[in-house]
Formats: C-alpha cells, structure tokens, sequence
C-alpha cells in the first residue's frame, strides 16, 4: 500500500478534473497539498492525517509560479512530490492553427510545465519524485489535436530527460498517460463521439480521473522506487493493442 503520509506535495492544475482527483487523492493518503488552479477558489480541508491547500494561480505565468514555489517553500520548507496536470486542449486542423491557438497550448502544457518542475526540484530533496500528466494523444494522431498531441509528446520528452538528469539525487520522474478520461472537459463532446470513442477503447468504456489518480499515487510513492523515466498509460488498451 502506497505511504505518502507527512509528504508535501505540490499538484498544479489541482482543481477539477483529473489534477482535482490527483490532489484530492494525494490528501486522503495523508499528505499536505498545495494545490493550484486559474479558476479554483483559495481553500484549505482536512482529511484526516492529510490536508489539500487550494491556491489560485496561473500556472503559464512563469513570475506567478515562481511566486507560488517560493511560498510553498516558506511554508513547508521543501516539496516531496510534484504533479503537473495543467493543460489545455483546443482543436484545431492544419489549416486553422494560428499563433494563439499554438502558444496557448504551448506556454501551458510545456512551458509552465518546465518552469514548474525547474521550480520544485530546486527545493526537492533527494529521493522526491515528479509525476506529470501526459496523454495517449502524444502518441496518435488524432485530427484536430496535432498542436496538443505534440505538447504532450513534449512532455513524454522531458521524462526521459529529467530522469536522467536528476538520477543522481535520487528524483524519479515519471508520466501518466491517460486515454478519454469521462471529465468536465469531455462533458461538452456529443453523445455520437462518446460513443465512438468507446468504440476503440478495448475495455469498452471511458476513463475515470480517480483511476489516473491511482495510477499517480502508485508512481509518486515509494512503491515505484525503481521505477523512472516511464510512461504508464491509462487508456484501456485504447494505444496499446
């Protein structure tokens, strides 16, 4: 059984979705969670042993973030875990991309991401672990999605690489990589993409966040020691077979 009591965490992009049953999650297992969101409001609940501390921030604001880490830092004195879920998903074809759509999903979904992960290892100490939400999407080619689908491929990227780099203090950094997760941000697709949807996905149905939450704890505890520089998708065999 996963141990992460007494750990701080920091989850960005924690509120809603798949990062608010990350952070959720995270506190119930008896860890203290600072969690962000651009729209979430500024909140403290215990759980127990546990407690998540809801912040509001924009994670592609690099001073913002730095702001934030500098804080946690204040607080607690160090970060044991980090989870970057923040991301955005807008579609888009060839034809349509233009400047915005492409440093929206960019600044967000890999640069706060970067900025993020530089700003927590710097008070991380050795033998913490990073689990960042990638997608399935960084390995198909999904019409519409080439801009996101490469973000997160950028992502996967940066596993392997920081894994490498930050093997001597003992840091893994891993990837959860969900498939269609039944979420606030799938709720506005049609009941026909639903369905279609569920069509390729071998198991038969769509995600659950509180299952990619499993699947984070397992990589951020200690029950993943030797485990780093992976990805682990959540998809129900949707890329897989």
């Amino acid at each position: 059984m996963s141990n992460i009591s007494g750990k701080i965490a920091v989850v960005v992009g924690g509120h809603g979705g798949i990062g608010g049953a990350i952070a959720e999650r995270f506190a119930r297992e008896g860890a203290t969670v600072y969690a962000t969101s651009r729209r979430g409001e500024e909140k403290e609940v215990e759980f127990g042993a546990g407690r998540l501390r809801s912040r509001q921030m924009d994670a592609s604001d690099v001073s913002a973030l730095g702001a934030f880490f500098e804080a946690v830092s204040s607080e607690a004195g160090r970060v044991d875990m980090l989870v970057v879920s923040a991301g955005i998903a807008e579609y888009a074809t060839l034809d349509g991309i233009g400047e915005d759509h492409f440093d929206r999903a960019f600044g967000l979904n890999v640069r706060a991401l970067l900025f993020a992960a530089k700003a927590a290892t710097a008070i991380m100490p050795d033998g913490g672990s990073i689990v960042l939400v990638g997608s399935i999407a960084g390995v198909i080619g999904t019409k519409g999605y080439g801009v996101y689908g490469a973000t997160k491929a950028a992502v996967r990227s940066f596993a392997r690489t920081w894994a490498n780099e930050l093997a001597p203090r003992r840091i893994r950094v891993n990837v959860v990589a969900p498939g269609p997760t039944d979420t606030a941000m799938m709720a506005g697709a049609s009941e026909e993409v639903r369905e279609a949807l569920k069509t390729l996905i071998p198991l038969g149905r769509m995600g659950r966040a509180d299952e990619v939450a499993s699947a984070a704890l397992f990589l951020a505890s200690e029950e993943a020691s030797f485990i780093t520089g992976a990805e682990l998708p959540i998809d129900g065999g949707m890329a897989q077979v």
